[in-house]
């Protein structure tokens, strides 16, 4: 996720890091080059391209920027959702961490290191890493290393831990029914975050919408070049640049949990819980928490 304060003019003008341009670059060398073969075409054979009308490209243009809003927003929502839940998985491991605060310091430790091993298992999930090796820096080895779904394999074992000390009588049933409301709302989270992973945007919507996005922006140069000869360029590239770069972002948002400088910094939010789950065991030892690096919070 980008971090940045506000920025000025020459920041607006040559941001570089962190920006669409070096996923879009490419693409804008090639509607260049096009752009410039048109011109010298339109230069050599004058005339040749006089009956293409721009009319028809403004109005291409105006459905294709209302089409990529559309599709841009749906993307936006599965962003904002991603970060919601991980904002509730946070809330939720406090609230777990206050609630076991009475239990003997064993089954304390237990408890607050697997809420580490499930956000460290369920961000590694989400980014398709090594899950095992993620929870088996809290857990050691167990049931999950096995399991099809190690990270809810780490819950079901808190759960019937908590039960467990529910059916000794060191857990009241009230108290026990507060603990395992945190625990289904971890449960909740990790069910939706995996919704949002593995639920793509339809491949047709976005199909129709890369194939439009290419041929608007590889058709305007001939467009405009019989009129405006090498200013043309300028047109081109700045409607090339909001189009790709819209399209592009639109592909980050998609998947809200990956590495691209627009995703959500789950590596910033696992260790703030986990540097609080310490903190409750009463280590000072802490773990540094994670700065954005050149404005890029992982």
């Amino acid at each position: 996720m980008i971090v940045r304060s506000r920025l000025g003019l020459l920041e607006v003008l040559f941001a570089y890091r962190g920006t669409i341009m070096p996923h879009i670059q490419h693409r804008l060398a090639g509607i260049a080059v096009a752009s410039v073969l048109a011109i010298l075409a339109a230069r050599a054979w004058p005339g040749m391209f006089a009956q293409i009308s721009a009319i028809p490209f403004a109005l291409i243009g105006l459905s294709l920027s209302i089409f990529m809003s559309f599709r841009n927003s749906a993307c936006y929502e599965r962003w904002w959702e991603g970060r919601k839940q991980w904002g509730a998985l946070i809330i939720a491991s406090r609230s777990f961490a206050r609630l076991t605060s009475a239990l003997p310091d064993e089954d304390r430790q237990s408890l607050l290191r697997g809420i580490c091993a499930f956000t460290a298992g369920l961000a590694a999930r989400l980014r398709r890493k090594d899950e095992q090796a993620a929870i088996a820096r809290w857990r050691g080895d167990g049931p999950w290393l096995a399991a099809p779904n190690p990270t809810d394999t780490v819950l079901y074992e808190m759960g019937a831990h908590c039960l467990r000390l529910s059916a000794e009588g060191r857990v009241n049933p009230i108290h026990h029914s507060l603990i395992e409301a945190q625990l289904q709302t971890l449960s909740d989270v990790q069910a939706a975050c995996e919704r949002i992973a593995t639920t793509p945007v339809p491949f047709t919507y976005s199909l129709i919408l890369h194939r439009t996005t290419y041929v608007f922006c590889l058709l305007l140069p001939f467009a405009l070049a019989g009129s405006l000869g090498w200013w043309a360029l300028i047109p081109v590239l700045v409607a090339s640049y909001t189009f790709f770069g819209l399209d592009a972002l639109g592909d980050q948002l998609e998947d809200p949990f990956g590495f691209d400088p627009n995703d959500l910094p789950l590596d910033a939010m696992t260790r703030t819980v986990e540097r609080e789950m310490l903190a409750r065991l009463g280590e000072t030892s802490l773990p540094d928490p994670i700065e954005p690096d050149r404005h890029i919070l992982t």
